[in-house]
Parts: C-alpha cells; sequence; structure tokens
C-alpha cells in the first residue's frame, strides 16, 4: 500500500463535491474528508455526512466500510475501483447521469427539512437559494470560510 498524504481540513478545503473521480461526482471530496477524519485534521469537517451519504446510497455501500478501505492506504484509483466493485452494480451512463444531475438538480431550496437553513446560508454568501445548488453552495463556501473561521460541515 501506498502511504497516502491527507489533507489538512484546518488548513484547506476538500475537494469539489463537482469534482469527478472515476466519474462519481462526491468521490473526491469524500476521500479528502475521510483521510482527513483519519488523520485527526479534518477540523469542522464531517466523513459519512448526509452529502457523502448520497453517493454511499447511490453506490449501496456504507461510510464504515469505505472508511476501512481508505485507512489501509489506497490511491483515489484504487478507492474508485473499489466504489465501482462494491455495493450496487453502476453503469459508466447511470454514473454520469447521477452526477450531472447535481449541476442543476440539487438544491435544499425545496426540501422542507433543509430548507430554512439553507436559505439562511445563501443568504449569508449573497446567494439566490433559489438558483444554487448544494454543491454550488458548498463550493463558495468552502471558498469564503477560510477567511472568517466558519467551516461549512458537509
Amino acid at each position: 500500500m501506498t502511504n497516502i498524504e491527507s489533507k489538512n481540513l484546518t488548513m484547506v478545503a476538500p475537494r469539489s463535491p463537482y469534482e469527478k473521480i472515476g466519474g462519481f461526482a462526491i468521490l473526491a471530496r469524500t476521500i479528502d474528508k475521510c483521510r482527513a477524519t483519519i488523520a485527526g485534521t479534518n477540523g469542522e469537517y464531517h466523513f459519512d455526512c448526509p452529502v457523502d451519504n448520497i453517493l454511499f446510497n447511490f453506490k449501496g455501500i456504507n461510510g464504515a466500510d469505505f472508511k476501512a478501505y481508505v485507512e489501509e492506504g489506497h490511491t483515489d484509483d484504487e478507492i474508485v475501483q473499489w466504489v465501482q466493485n462494491n455495493g450496487i452494480p453502476k453503469t459508466d451512463e447511470e454514473i454520469q447521469a447521477w452526477s450531472d444531475s447535481f449541476k442543476t438538480d440539487f438544491s435544499y431550496a425545496t426540501n422542507p427539512e433543509k430548507k430554512d437553513w439553507f436559505i439562511g446560508e445563501c443568504t449569508r454568501l449573497g446567494l439566490d437559494p433559489m438558483k444554487t445548488t448544494l454543491f454550488d453552495y458548498l463550493d463558495v463556501d468552502d471558498t469564503v470560510s477560510y477567511g472568517t473561521g466558519e467551516v461549512c460541515p458537509v
């Protein structure tokens, strides 16, 4: 196994949820948060959070199994292979459609359980909650947060 260095998420943000590896949105960010959690450098970021679970639910895997594999020191490419080979089989087309759906379709502005929080967070960042996807929000919050000391925990 390779000794993979984790990001110190108290100093830098994890990768964007839009960044795809192996065709999967969210996966690069989830790897960064998982490695940082293992290393104790996750700061305010949470691994196995609702955003990570969007990926885990899509693939039918769980955070504990994912973390156990990452703890073994696997590379991003090896983790992609593990995700592809475990849980619910998905075609490349299904993965692409799922990943691309986050560009326009995924907002908390219409989610009854998250609506008030999301609108407040978008307002804080000067974003229109009706035109902002969750991933857009996370990208802006990651950029802004390091100047304020506040970090979005997802």
